[in-house]
């Protein structure tokens, strides 16, 4: 199981070379696989009983390296190379991304007992999507990389979306719905329709309502 969690670097690996060849479709795609392994690779880990079979192994970490290569680095690479920010303030705000997230992986608080992450989690690659999509100019992208960097200090909790307990099983379906249609816009880029793009966006606004009621839930 250990070996399956590692492909996710093979997944970053390739993806990087995706970028310098600028087929961004390609490094999204495999965006992607990555995502499915990193959802997969806990739950069949627990089946197997893999932290018992392997005591010396700390599966943790090797996800952390694997999730910081997926959801941090390579989206951010791509957010670059395709010109999504420009010049020196594009440079400084991927170094803000990129520092702003080694920070939330280091966090003791990172993940708490109840299943929650706390600080904005490194989503960067459905952000790098969108904004690759949108094609909003790069100002634009900037503020919205800021402002995302800075909630990953601000200790809020948010769902957990396979192992929050609350609302779980629609989560998951709202989840599943949304990522096909997250796979679609894929296809299509970078011509992604206008219509499916903010359609899809029904998942992240529930996402982040759902959290900040629990958090509040949680707080009282």
């Amino acid at each position: 199981m250990h070996a399956y969690t590692a492909t996710g670097a093979v997944a970053a690996f390739l993806g990087t070379l995706a970028v310098f060849n600028a087929r961004y479709r390609e490094a999204f795609l495999l965006m992607v696989a990555a995502t499915i392994v990193d959802a997969t690779d806990g739950v069949f880990a627990r089946a197997a009983n893999v932290k018992g079979l392997t005591p010396n192994f700390d599966g943790a970490r090797l996800d952390d390296i694997v999730d910081y290569l997926t959801f941090v680095f390579l989206p951010m690479l791509l957010v670059y190379h395709s010109g999504l920010v420009a010049g020196a303030p594009g440079l400084v705000t991927v170094s803000l991304v990129l520092l702003s997230s080694a920070y939330g992986f280091s966090s003791t608080d990172s993940k708490t007992d109840d299943h929650f992450f706390t600080g904005f989690p490194s989503y960067w690659n459905v952000v790098a999507l969108y904004l690759y999509a949108a094609q909003l100019p790069p100002e634009v992208n900037v503020g919205i990389l800021l402002v995302l960097s800075a909630l990953v200090f601000v200790r809020l909790g948010y769902v957990y979306p396979t192992r929050t307990p609350v609302l779980r099983g629609p989560t998951m379906v709202l989840g599943l719905v949304w990522s096909v249609m997250i796979v679609a816009i894929i296809l299509r880029l970078p011509d992604a329709p206008r219509v499916l793009l903010v359609g899809s966006l029904y998942f992240p606004v529930y996402y982040t309502v759902l959290s900040f009621v629990l958090h509040a839930r949680r707080l009282r």
